[in-house]
């Protein structure tokens, strides 16, 4: 089960939950709030496994993208010593050269710079969706808190004060 199907059981846990009159809150079946929140601790590593593989994934391409790039370069300084004992045609040679040279260059630091947005938009969105569930369990951890206030109901110790802040 992925992390966004567990915070829609969490939101359906909520809807289901019945409203204590006269008030804003609702009673939430705790086993099965904590059962949600014990798969959620299941499956956040395994978004930040998915996070790590990304990670490793641009790794991969920057180094093909530089294996090219050197491969280009040994292509471009082989093609430039098989002219050079022509006068004329070396100065079109060493220039040809540069311009691979600098054109594989180009294409490694787009893929670099391809690749490293990819990973930032990856980890931009998990972090986006950490927070959501976050905000999410706190806000069920303070509702569940708040019901226990209002009927007298000593904290348990069942719902952890850290998660709360």
């Amino acid at each position: 089960m992925d992390i966004l199907q567990l915070i829609d059981r969490l939101e359906e846990l909520f809807n289901d939950a019945k409203a204590v009159p006269f008030t804003h809150n609702v009673v939430v079946d705790e086993d099965r709030m904590l059962e949600v929140i014990d798969q959620m601790r299941v499956v956040i590593p395994d978004e930040v496994k998915k996070a790590q593989q990304v990670l490793a994934q641009k790794d991969r391409v920057m180094a093909q993208a530089q294996e090219e790039a050197d491969r280009t370069l040994v292509i471009a300084r082989e093609k430039a010593e098989q002219v050079a004992a022509k006068d004329n045609i070396v100065i079109e040679a060493q220039r040809r050269a540069e311009q691979i040279i600098n054109q594989a260059r180009a294409d490694a630091e787009a893929t670099r710079r391809d690749a490293d947005d990819y990973v930032v938009d990856s980890l931009v969105q998990l972090q986006d969706n950490l927070e959501k569930i976050l905000n999410q369990v706190r806000n069920g951890v303070l509702t569940l808190q708040q019901e226990r206030v209002r009927r007298g109901v000593p904290a348990s110790s069942a719902i952890p004060e850290k998660v709360a802040k």
